[in-house]
């Protein structure tokens, strides 16, 4: 891979290790959903609103941390984000009341999990691979995936003997312990921008961007895409169990989902080094379009294991996208600031998602209505993205 040098390569390994601890510590709530909500006698739209908060506070961070590594390089944005997460994730053992868990993981953790997040990771690795980029941030991205399927895989296997309250302690740990590995793989403000930064980088404002069609076609997209992804993330686990399956094979679906995102956004990094974003972006969502189609009509078993897989296939198939996407049209001299508010927006109708559908099944009693929701969603992000075709590699 050209960049692919010891020091790319650390960088590349950097980013990989960030998405795989913030992954796995992103998606274990999934995974106490349903013990949480038991003992502590609240109903699942609290915690889902909880959920809710995280992601627009930690949306919010990914923007301003888009323009901190613009300004000041990602080993600085990247550690400070794992320190604020660390502590916001294992403060999470503690909690006791519903305004607890807003402060330290809607709050604390959302803004560590904001700052060490995919923008940065996404402009470093994009920085030091311009010739593949895609593939270079399916590499990074796919950490999410694999921290997922790890992470998620062995916190469920335990989760019965050890409580949820030591799965957020485990967390905690986990983000603390990566500080000094990033520092030692991101050894100075070179490593953050080179090899491009031998030239000065040319393309448009967030202000003009935001004048451009292209630009409001790419947020419609990312936001329905981020509103169904949180939905699933958040409510897989404890859908499987109210259709019968046991904790244990429940917990593995949402892990094995990790394994299925990271075939899916491997594929998807070689796929838009090939032809571009778009050809990835839109089979996306008609691949989802099948995938809500199937739920709605079949619930055993089988039904929701293909579910949960295929669309685990899915789940980060646009997240390296976003910088290609954003660099094609808008250039790279704001590249954080401008994949930073798609990536914003992403993640705070995540949260509206994670939220609604707590919502709706405490209203029904089921998630039927969500997935209707899901599909019609679907098919207008398809549409949506149908433009986008004529416009990659164009500047508008």
């Amino acid at each position: 891979m050209p960049g692919l040098t010891s020091r790319g390569g650390a960088v590349l390994a950097a980013g990989f290790l960030v998405m795989f601890v913030g992954g796995g510590s992103r998606f274990a709530i999934g995974l106490t959903l349903k013990p949480m909500v038991e003992e502590l006698g609240w109903n699942r739209g609290t915690l889902g609103l909880a959920v809710a908060v995280f992601l627009i506070v930690s949306a919010s961070c990914m923007f301003f941390s888009g323009r901190l590594v613009d300004r000041f390089g990602a080993r600085v944005v990247l550690t400070s984000g794992l320190v604020i997460a660390a502590a916001g994730i294992a403060s999470m053992s503690l909690v006791q009341t519903p305004l607890q868990a807003f402060v330290l993981y809607g709050g604390i953790f959302a803004i560590g999990n904001g700052i060490a997040s995919i923008t940065p990771v996404g402009v470093m690795v994009s920085r030091w691979f311009p010739d593949r980029t895609g593939f270079a941030n399916s590499l990074a991205v796919s950490g999410v995936g694999v921290g997922q399927l790890v992470m998620i895989a062995a916190l469920a296997a335990v989760l019965t003997q050890i409580g949820w309250r030591s799965v957020f302690i485990w967390l905690g740990i986990a983000n603390i312990v990566l500080v000094p590995l990033v520092i030692a793989a991101i050894q100075s403000r070179k490593d953050d921008t080179a090899p491009t930064d031998a030239q000065t980088p040319t393309g448009l404002t967030l202000r003009e961007a935001a004048r451009t069609r292209h630009f409001w076609l790419l947020i419609i997209v990312y936001a329905i895409c981020g509103f169904q992804d949180f939905f699933v993330a958040t409510h897989v686990v404890a859908f499987a169990q109210d259709r019968g399956i046991e904790a244990l094979f429940a917990g593995n679906l949402l892990a094995f989902m990790g394994l299925t995102g990271v075939i899916g956004v491997l594929v998807t990094g070689l796929w838009s080094d090939r032809s571009g974003p778009f050809a990835a972006t839109f089979f996306c969502f008609v691949l989802r379009i099948a995938i809500f189609t199937l739920i709605l009509t079949s619930q055993d078993t089988v039904s929701v294991a293909v579910f949960a897989l295929l669309f685990g296939v899915t789940f980060w198939m646009t997240a390296p996208l976003t910088v290609i996407f954003a660099r094609s049209a808008f250039g790279m001299a704001h590249l954080g600031a401008v994949s930073g508010i798609i990536v914003m927006v992403h993640h705070m109708c995540g949260g509206l998602g994670a939220y609604v559908g707590a919502a709706l099944f405490d209203a029904n009693g089921d998630y039927d209505v969500a997935f209707m929701v899901m599909l019609g969603l679907s098919v207008v992000a398809a549409l949506f993205a149908w433009p986008l075709r004529k416009a990659q590699g164009e500047r508008k």
